[in-house]
């Protein structure tokens, strides 16, 4: 036997929704909402404002950083000949230097 009761089509059930919807009063903000905002916005950066860079504070960077540092601060000693050798042996006066005995 057939089901008495007759459903309303999926249309209908979104025109009644739409509906009901559009009969509910429209919300409004809490007293001093758009103040409160405002002051917070204007607030936020200088409030907020940390002590180091943004790049600074990922402890990732802060390592690179800090090992550059140090590898840049070297006395040199690599790149000076050692005492006694020939002028051009260390390599960094462009002539070429002989090989190395076995």
């Amino acid at each position: 036997m057939p089901d008495p009761t007759v459903r309303p089509t999926p249309d209908e059930e979104w025109e009644d929704l739409m509906h009901q919807l559009r009969q509910r009063p429209q919300a409004l903000p809490r007293p001093f909402f758009y103040p409160r905002v405002r002051a917070r916005l204007a607030a936020g950066p200088a409030a907020e404002r940390p002590a180091l860079p943004g790049w600074l504070r990922r402890p990732a960077y802060a390592v690179l950083c800090g090992a550059v540092v140090l590898v840049l601060s070297g006395d040199g000693a690599a790149e000076r000949p050692a005492a006694g050798a020939p002028r051009g042996a260390s390599g960094l006066s462009g002539s070429p230097t002989r090989p190395l005995p076995r």
